[in-house]
């Protein structure tokens, strides 16, 4: 691969991921850390890319909303999580989702569903869902979040609290091997716990990334979820706790490239 069509692929693989680094570029193209050096060098100084916190991104990453930029992230991923999700569910059933980039992407997925009924906090899947095939939506009110638009807070937490659904599906911040599910903000840990506990088949949808990320809130341990849906084998230790805890591990036959 000549340095122009590295450049492309860069370019390529921040479009569906928004930021990537250095070490990750150089397995993906399969070049030294000073040839991806030099390609990033050229891209930085026509403008092409930034770097950013020991990576690069798009320049329209930094105009971008934080949940927007979280969409674009290891897209390629959360969209065959979300396949294998969707292939979950059954038309007619029940189902409840936090907002999140991984529930959006199984929104999307769920749109060729029929007569679901789905609980949310997330505008944008209520508005995606609400309109086709014979769905009812119920979409939780309260103060709404400045990064997602998704309602939290107690009166969230409490209008799910009055549902029963047959899948509670959630995304999570982090995951950590001994703590189970984590997250940053406490209102989004909070109201997370609350869709676990309205579900009989209890979701958590993450990209393997989340294994890399210390998180600050639990939101429950291992043996608070049912299964886990993520793109690659998760690491020795977590493996090991949630077999411990009996955590159905679902993982799509052709993980996303890169």
């Amino acid at each position: 691969m000549i340095a122009a069509q590295r450049q492309a692929e860069i370019l390529r693989l921040l479009e569906d991921r928004g930021t990537i680094r250095i070490s990750d570029l150089s397995e993906r193209l399969g070049v030294s850390l000073e040839t991806v050096r030099r390609d990033v060098k050229i891209l930085v100084s026509n403008g092409s890319v930034l770097h950013r916190h020991g990576g690069i991104m798009l320049p329209s990453a930094l105009r971008e909303a934080p949940f927007d930029r979280r969409m674009r992230e290891n897209a390629a991923a959360k969209r065959l999580i979300a396949r294998l999700t969707a292939r979950m569910i059954r038309d007619g059933e029940s189902v409840m989702l936090d907002t999140g980039s991984t529930t959006s992407f199984l929104a999307r997925e769920l749109l060729e569903h029929r007569r679901l009924t789905v609980v949310t906090n997330s505008p944008d899947i209520a508005r995606l869902l609400a309109t086709v095939n014979g769905n009812a939506v119920h979409m939780a009110g309260g103060a709404l979040d400045r990064d997602s638009g998704a309602a939290l807070g107690l009166s969230a937490i409490e209008f799910v609290s009055r549902f029963w659904v047959d899948h509670a599906i959630i995304s999570a911040g982090a995951l950590h091997p001994e703590r189970g599910i984590m997250d940053y903000r406490l209102e989004e840990a909070e109201f997370a716990r609350a869709v676990l506990a309205r579900g009989v088949r209890r979701v958590v949808v993450c990209d393997i990334s989340k294994f890399e990320r210390p998180g600050l809130v639990q939101v429950c341990g291992w043996q608070g979820i049912d299964s886990l849906v993520t793109d690659r084998p998760p690491p020795a230790e977590a493996q090991k706790a949630l077999e411990a805890a009996g955590v159905q591990i679902l993982i799509p036959e052709s993980p996303a490239d890169g």
